[in-house]
């Protein structure tokens, strides 16, 4: 058992476990930290570090420096909760750019705005890398419904292989195939080869490249600049305070939303309500500080176990990948603030149950004792998955996340679990 778990009364225990237990009913989610070696001791421990991260996190939202050497802002917060911005002109601005992406989507899907040939927008090639790619292909393999919107296609490296199977799949429909080119200082490599090889190969299928190029970048980039010069068929905006790992709720993710005909609108609430959850000082009622609270024991606070990501639904297969980046960029840091050797972060790894349950769970159960697992799992089944004879693939999945869990715990392995109605 867990080092929490030791042997007192059930009544202590199942009050550990509630006091663990996070659910909020709006949103349909829940967090269960209490397979982690985390207790109220702990809390109380890091209650004066939360205290500075809750005055910092407010600090940020109104505006305050948070690259000095770069005099940055960091507001990807302000993208969900635009009346947070720290002025009137970047709330208007995030408020117009959301409508001019959700009507441009729209007029793709409805066909009022169509490829040069004057035929209807057929496929997406997005071309982006890091964040720039992998949240809007978790976007897409998330939230598209089968039949809903556009395909899409990615030039998220610059392997000519990759790139000569992609554009060879497209071959026949390039001359309707609309381009999204992403970076946001305009100047990095991989997307602009990218760049390059789509006009090309476009051109010489046909196309006309001004009237299907997308771009997404920071007002007056390289990219933005040459999007103007070249008129393109739209510019949106990648402002200068938001981060590419940060920026699935700006056009980098709303982009993809639209054009696959999902309900970004919904996105956003969700993502305001989420962050107003997480800003509540009382650390039991808030999801956010149990996962670092968790985090930070589970790895001695400098990241000594690895995060393993296990969501059993297909749609969120890429999810490891994408939380790779997020969590590894923003926590693997040489110093600290103060500017002393920390050499700190957490490894993330992961593809999705039960895909893993034949991959590398027994080395989780048997193996070295240096990770924790997120469980992700999602309560709503698809209604034309009908059962067959006794077999029901759904109690299949969820009894595989069972007794996966439940291994775990007996081997005295640690693990979280989100679930989503």
């Amino acid at each position: 058992m867990l080092a929490n778990f030791d042997g007192s009364n059930a009544e202590t225990q199942w009050q550990r476990f509630c006091d663990l237990l996070w659910y909020e009913s709006d949103l349909g989610i829940w967090l269960d930290v209490s397979r982690m070696a985390i207790g109220q001791a702990d809390l109380d421990a890091l209650a004066p570090r939360f205290e500075l991260a809750f005055a910092a996190m407010a600090a940020l939202e109104a505006g305050a420096i948070a690259n000095p050497d770069e005099q940055r802002q960091v507001g990807h917060y302000w993208l969900r909760t635009p009346e947070l911005a720290p002025d009137a002109a970047t709330t208007a601005h995030i408020n117009a750019e959301v409508e001019r992406i959700e009507t441009f989507g729209r007029e793709v899907l409805d066909g009022s705005l169509r490829a040069p040939n004057g035929q209807p927008f057929t496929d997406v090639l997005w071309i982006g890398i890091g964040g720039s790619g992998l949240g809007p292909l978790l976007m897409v393999r998330a939230l598209q419904e089968e039949g809903q919107g556009l395909p899409f296609h990615f030039f998220d490296n610059v392997d000519p292989a990759g790139m000569s199977r992609t554009l060879a799949g497209l071959d026949g429909r390039l001359a309707t195939t609309l381009v999204v080119v992403v970076s946001k200082s305009g100047g990095t490599p991989e997307p602009h080869i990218g760049m390059e090889q789509a006009q090309a190969r476009l051109e010489a299928r046909g196309g006309q490249w001004a009237a299907q190029a997308v771009a997404v970048t920071m007002l007056d980039s390289k990219l933005d600049q040459v999007a103007v010069a070249g008129q393109w068929l739209r510019r949106f905006d990648m402002f200068d305070w938001v981060g590419g790992r940060t920026s699935i709720t700006s056009a980098v993710g709303l982009l993809p939303a639209a054009l696959v005909g999902a309900d970004l609108r919904g996105f956003l609430a969700g993502a305001a309500r989420m962050d107003a959850l997480t800003r509540g000082s009382d650390l039991l009622h808030n999801p956010a500080a149990l996962m670092a609270a968790s985090w930070f024991v589970a790895g001695h606070g400098q990241g000594k176990r690895d995060m393993v990501v296990l969501p059993y639904r297909d749609r969120l297969e890429v999810f490891s990948r994408y939380l790779q980046q997020l969590v590894m960029e923003s926590l693997g840091k040489k110093h600290d603030r103060a500017g002393e050797v920390v050499h700190q972060g957490i490894a993330v790894y992961g593809n999705k149950g039960s895909t893993d349950q034949h991959a590398y769970v027994q080395q989780l159960r048997d193996g070295i004792d240096n990770f924790f697992v997120t469980f992700i799992e999602a309560l709503e089944e698809p209604s034309d998955i009908p059962p067959i004879g006794d077999e029901i693939p759904g109690d299949f999945l969820d009894g595989f996340l069972q007794g996966t869990r439940s291994a775990l715990m007996e081997g005295g392995r640690q693990s979280l679990s989100i679930t989503l109605r």
